[in-house]
Formats: structure tokens, C-alpha cells, sequence
């Protein structure tokens, strides 16, 4: 699977934005994706992650109840809704899909080529 992320930008602390992924293949509904984020000097790190079509979903504690996974399997998208954004949140944001469910970016062999999202103060 092919995988194009859009969506960053600059906005201003407390603001929102919704990242996009948009899949290519048949079997798009199949696989698990997954939000990562990766900051200058740090590691990438899990975001957030759903479990195939209406599956569960999982957040990292720092952005629990600020963003939200959700994806449209009629149209192979993913998104990345983030609301009330912090500084710390800066980063470019990857979207990835795998056959597992995973907090661990190694888990996912598909990845999207990044989009920065940067949130000034």
C-alpha cells in the first residue's frame, strides 16, 4: 500500500488542524493505521493508531482527548483531527499501516512521507 499524508501547517497554540492520509489498494480497510510523530533530536513516536474498519482505537497519553483517529474506507483516507494544540506537538506527523496493532513504528512496513505540523506559542 501507498501512502501520501497532507494537511500540516503552522497554527497558533490552542488552534486545530486535521491531517490527511490517503491510501492506495483494495485491501486499505484491511490494515491497521497508525499516526506517528517525530520531532527534531527526538524519536518517532506513536500518536495514534485504529484497528481496521470501526475497530478500537489507541492514543499516546499526551495526546489523548485532543486528538482524534478516524478513517473513510470509501475513499482509502485516514485522518488526524488535533485540537487544541501545544508547542510540544510540533513535529512531522507520518502516517503508517501494518497487519498489527502496535505502539512501535518498526511494527509498520507502510509509511507516508510526512507532512511538519509546527504550533507556535
Amino acid at each position: 500500500v501507498q501512502l501520501q499524508a497532507s494537511g500540516g501547517g503552522l497554527v497558533q497554540a490552542g488552534g486545530s488542524l486535521r491531517l490527511s492520509c490517503a491510501g492506495s489498494g483494495r485491501t486499505f480497510s484491511s490494515y491497521v493505521m497508525g499516526w506517528f510523530r517525530q520531532a527534531p533530536g527526538k524519536e518517532r513516536e506513536f500518536v495514534a493508531a485504529e484497528r481496521w474498519s470501526g475497530g478500537s482505537t489507541s492514543y499516546a497519553d499526551s495526546v489523548k482527548d485532543r486528538f482524534t483517529i478516524s478513517r473513510d474506507n470509501a475513499k482509502n483516507t485516514v485522518y488526524l483531527q488535533m485540537n487544541s494544540l501545544k508547542p510540544e506537538d510540533t513535529a512531522v506527523y507520518y502516517c503508517a499501516a501494518g497487519q498489527y496493532y502496535s505502539p512501535t513504528y518498526y511494527a509498520y512496513p507502510y509509511w507516508g512521507q510526512g507532512t511538519l505540523v509546527t504550533v507556535s506559542s
